[in-house]
């Protein structure tokens, strides 16, 4: 079908962007200043969902803005891969605004007006490169999220947050700065474009297998925000942000970029055939399956409740690329689908760490007994997202993990088959044990009266019931991630 040529891709990063200016100039009216993220975020998800039918039909939306060198433009390209992307990010800006809200009043945190700025800014650099048309247009929003997202891990302005900042901006600038760049280079050099192009952009060129290899390895590690091991260690330090910034961006958008950014390269700088020809399908999966496994060892050691969830989504990231590299459309149906189901479990988890946080100042896992039977909402919506992480039906995780296995026996690799196996009983592990002890421990006689806060409340059940809705009603995203796979 011939592409629809339509502004709506520039609008929806657009939204975001304005909302951002609309918070600078109302920084002096909070109650107005808080209330554009919200009407902002209902605005972006409609005008991605109202592209949604044409690319379900299998057309694209493209805009081309401007070209910067012959076979280089600045573009939109909206296909499966990059809706799915879309889709949960805009969705969830709904739920994670509200949330913030509720969560810098209850904690009267300072620069709010800042935060939400950049908050806004880098939904609009995720949407951008959702939507983006090529690697070059992909790159520059990639670039623009970890420099947007840079104030909100600084936030606090305390040491800590210095130091995690710091490390946060020289993994993922770095490694852009040096491995990505030189990809990019290699690729236009080799291909002369840098448009994505389904069965691959490098397919066909004739160029030597280990010049290609090393492009590739370039990729998958200068997309550092997959947190591939050993390009991981920017998310947990990055977890001295703010719960918001935790849930939404590294939960969702920087997080999602990453491992997004990845697939691209797999289906549509490479392909899927000149990846099995080159033999880096099975040696990735052992990459990623080493980091599902030694992430989820990690996550089993720490009590900090957030450094548990930081570490969780390093594994569970690799899932996604996991599920693209065994080169089985079952498999690979199943990764693209996981980066929907993840981001709706991932952000409750993250929501309930904040809401037990302002309710009660507890951030280890240790202080929390008893806690659950005075925040039900938080600690039932927390049990039903670990649910989701550990694959255990109806939730959301077990429709991806179940087209992982089954993907596993099809591409004829057994052995990951037992990796998925192994790192669900891990999840359950490192999860379950939170939910045990809030809602069954004994609770201190000193312990201090705490409530929930219904602005935090409301969107972390929501997310919990969207974390199971998926499981039930899972034909949107595996409609996407089958378009996607052809």
């Amino acid at each position: 079908m011939d592409p629809v040529t339509s502004i709506r891709p520039l609008l929806a990063v657009a939204v975001a962007g304005l909302a951002a200016l609309a918070v600078l100039f109302l920084k002096n009216r909070e109650r107005y200043r808080d209330a554009v993220s919200p009407v902002a975020a209902v605005v972006m998800f409609a005008i991605v969902a109202s592209m949604a039918p044409a690319v379900l039909a299998g057309r694209t939306v493209d805009l081309k803005l401007f070209e910067i060198l012959p076979g280089v433009d600045f573009a939109f390209r909206v296909d499966a891969l990059g809706m799915v992307f879309a889709t949960v990010s805009s969705l969830l800006w709904i739920a994670a605004s509200i949330y913030s809200i509720g969560y810098m009043r209850a904690l009267n945190e300072h620069a709010q007006t800042r935060f939400y700025a950049c908050f806004a800014t880098s939904l609009a650099a995720a949407v951008g490169g959702a939507f983006a048309a090529n690697l070059f247009t992909l790159v520059i929003f990639y670039e623009a999220l970890s420099l947007v997202t840079y104030p909100l891990v600084y936030h606090h302005e305390d040491e800590e947050a210095w130091t995690g900042s710091r490390k946060y901006l020289v993994y993922l600038m770095g490694a852009s700065k040096s491995v990505l760049l030189a990809a990019l280079a290699l690729t236009y050099s080799i291909a002369g474009s840098l448009d994505f192009t389904p069965g691959g952009l490098l397919a066909g060129t004739g160029a030597s297998a280990p010049l290609l290899t090393a492009v590739y390895f370039c990729y998958l590690f200068g997309f550092a925000k997959s947190a591939v091991m050993p390009m991981h260690a920017w998310l947990p330090a990055a977890m001295v942000a703010p719960t918001p910034v935790s849930a939404l961006l590294h939960a969702v958008a920087v997080v999602k970029m990453g491992v997004f950014c990845v697939l691209r390269v797999i289906f549509d700088v490479f392909g899927t055939g000149l990846v099995a020809a080159l033999g880096l399908g099975v040696a990735t999966a052992y990459l990623v399956s080493f980091t599902i496994l030694t992430a989820s060892i990690y996550a089993l050691t720490r009590d900090d409740l957030k450094a548990r969830l930081a570490y969780s989504t390093v594994s569970q990231l690799s899932y996604i690329v996991l599920g693209a590299v065994l080169l089985s459309p079952v498999a690979m149906v199943g990764g693209i689908i996981h980066i929907a189901v993840h981001a709706f479990s991932k952000i409750t988890l993250f929501f309930c760490a904040g809401s037990i946080y302002c309710a009660s100042g507890k951030r280890n896992i240790s202080d929390m007994a008893g806690i659950g039977r005075r925040l039900p909402w938080t600690m039932g919506a927390f049990f039903v997202g670990s649910l989701s992480m550990i694959g255990i039906p109806p939730t959301g995780g077990f429709v991806s993990k179940w087209y992982l296995a089954l993907g596993s026996v099809e591409a004829g690799e057994v052995a990951f088959l037992v990796v998925l196996l192994v790192s669900s009983v891990l999840n359950a592990a490192y999860f379950l044990p939170v939910s045990y002890v809030a809602f069954f421990g004994a609770e201190p006689d000193n312990a201090a009266p705490v409530r929930e806060i219904p602005m935090i409340a409301i969107p972390l059940v929501a997310t919990a019931i969207l974390s199971v809705a998926v499981g039930l009603f899972p034909g949107y995203f595996i409609a996407l991630a089958e378009r996607v796979v052809g």
